[in-house]
């Protein structure tokens, strides 16, 4: 158990064990040494104590990839204030409602947003706004300005307890923050996927780590910093000194990300499933760029295809492919992970036991048996603000406390899991349950097929008809395509009806948007 330990505690000492020449982040030609970071965050952690901030406001995060936004998360550690992210394709109102709710004191925005935050700004308890780039704002400062300040930060009382906010949208109402602990997850970190020997019990054995570079990663990391997968392990790869490379622009664009990982030598990568993997394979395969020095590609968040991992697999074959089972509301729920040995084998998630699936009697089901998958031990406080929502997600049964994300699988014999989907996107056709993950992954597995979302649409005959958009890359005949559905799936969960666009629409992170896709549908 790494009592004690939080993320603002780390990154107060790093400096004494992490080289200060190599870099921390690198975005497009902007390399970051460490001993540039350790200055700039100290500096940055100063001018919110000196804006009025104290442990345990919050600071928001309202930018796209870049160092800023590393920069700004790590020095909210050491200020210990809240971390708070905020997705950028919100409007003003949504844009209110998330700075509002979590009652944010620090707010740092990328310049094209200093409008959208002018219009509401007077109704915001802010008291200190930061803007990366541009004309600097009337009503903020220069971020680069106050972090090349010499400003430093009074030793802090860091503690286990220090929070982390993830705000996620889920697929209904207003987003919600999830509360984390940073000590809970360092300690996810630190015993993870990729983990450092033995997890380290103190400060000082987590620093020897740093200095013999043990779980120094270079990390690309192509989802946007804004959403959980992104962040979380742009956190876990600084947090062991190692390096984050994020890629310059707008749009992914595969060629560009797989340009960069070569330059950079990237070794580890991580990606949002097939919306990402897809581009990155169908370049692989037409000759550009490379993934040679890849020891790990992880993905979280969301399904993706055995194929597309053996795709991968082809181009880099000493890689090891992680698929993490995991959510804003319980990280490390289970892993899958493929190399050229079991290439294109089927995803069966494994756990550390602390991951069970459990039937709506709250025990563990049997063998074959349909439940939801719930997660003991290092798991969030709750839902901020929102005591409701918080009982019906985390819940104690026995005197145990579980977090139950809304995912649902199967046990296997095995003790091993397979995964259905969520069940807030569950279809009841005829009685029958469909969960869409299912059905996307086999229409995926069409030659034709680049992506595919689907949903159910209100049937007088069938409740609900199984409907899916699709994404082709060539002519498809639709009924052809409901054939191949049948030939791998129960005929009720195949799509009645199949609408090809041009774009499947999903967030920049790669999750779907099925609200846009029921637009699609007509």
């Amino acid at each position: 158990m790494t009592s004690g330990l939080s993320f603002g505690r780390i990154f107060a000492a790093i400096a004494a064990a992490v080289d200060p020449a190599q870099p921390a982040t690198i975005h497009g030609d902007v390399v970051t040494t460490w001993g540039e970071f350790d200055q700039r965050t100290d500096a940055l952690a100063a001018a919110y104590h000196a804006a009025g901030a104290v442990p345990g406001d919050r600071i928001a995060h309202l930018m796209r990839n870049s160092p800023a936004y590393c920069e700004t998360t790590i020095s909210g550690f050491k200020a210990r204030l809240v971390h708070v992210n905020v997705n950028y394709r919100y409007t003003g109102e949504e844009l209110f409602y998330i700075l509002e709710n979590s009652g944010a004191s620090v707010l740092v925005y990328d310049a094209e947003f200093a409008g959208l935050i002018d219009s509401i700004r007077d109704r915001l308890g802010v008291k200190l706004f930061l803007q990366v780039g541009g004309e600097t704002a009337g009503f903020a400062q220069d971020f680069d300005t106050v972090a090349a300040s010499s400003e430093k930060l009074t030793p802090q009382d860091y503690r286990y307890e220090d929070m982390l906010f993830i705000y996620t949208g889920g697929t209904t109402g207003m987003p919600k923050g999830v509360m984390w602990e940073q000590g809970a997850l360092w300690g996810i970190m630190a015993a993870g996927a990729n983990p450092l020997g033995t997890p380290p019990q103190t400060l000082d054995e987590h620093l020897d780590n740093i200095r013999q570079g043990i779980g120094r990663n270079r990390s690309l990391v192509l989802p946007p910093l804004m959403h959980g997968t992104g962040m979380i392990i742009a956190i876990s790869t600084l947090v062991r000194g190692g390096t984050v490379v994020t890629v310059p622009g707008d749009n992914f664009e595969p060629e560009q990300a797989l340009a960069i990982c070569a330059a950079q030598a990237c070794d580890y990568a991580v990606i949002v499933g097939d919306a990402f993997a897809r581009p990155l394979l169908r370049a692989l395969d037409a000759g550009h760029g490379s993934i040679a020095s890849l020891g790990v590609m992880i993905s979280s968040g969301t399904m993706w295809s055995p194929e597309t991992k053996a795709g991968l697999l082809r181009h880099a074959p000493a890689m090891m492919i992680v698929d993490a089972l995991g959510s804003s509301e319980g990280l490390g729920l289970g892993t899958s992970m493929q190399n050229s040995d079991n290439a294109g084998a089927a995803t069966k998630f494994v756990s550390d036991g602390n991951t069970l699936i459990l039937g709506d009697d709250m025990k563990p089901v049997a063998p074959g048996v349909m439940g939801r998958v719930a997660r003991a031990g290092l798991i969030p406080l709750g839902y901020w603000r929102d005591e409701e929502k918080s009982a019906k997600t985390f819940v104690t049964v026995g005197g145990v406390r579980y977090s139950l994300p809304g995912d649902f699988a199967i046990i296997e014999e095995d003790g091993s899991f397979t995964l259905l989907g969520r069940g807030s996107q569950c279809i009841n056709t005829a009685g029958e349950k469909v969960f869409p993950e299912e059905v996307e992954e086999t229409l995926k597995t069409h030659p034709a097929i680049d992506d595919a979302l689907v949903f159910g649409v209100a049937d007088e005959k069938w409740g609900q008809a199984v409907t899916a958009v699709v994404e082709a890359h060539a002519a498809v005949d639709i009924e052809a395509l409901r054939a191949h559905c049948r030939v791998h799936l129960a005929g009720y969960k195949t799509p009645k009806r199949v609408i090809v666009v041009a774009k499947v629409p999903r967030a920049p992170n790669g999750k779907a948007d099925y609200a846009a896709a029921r637009l699609l549908a007509g």
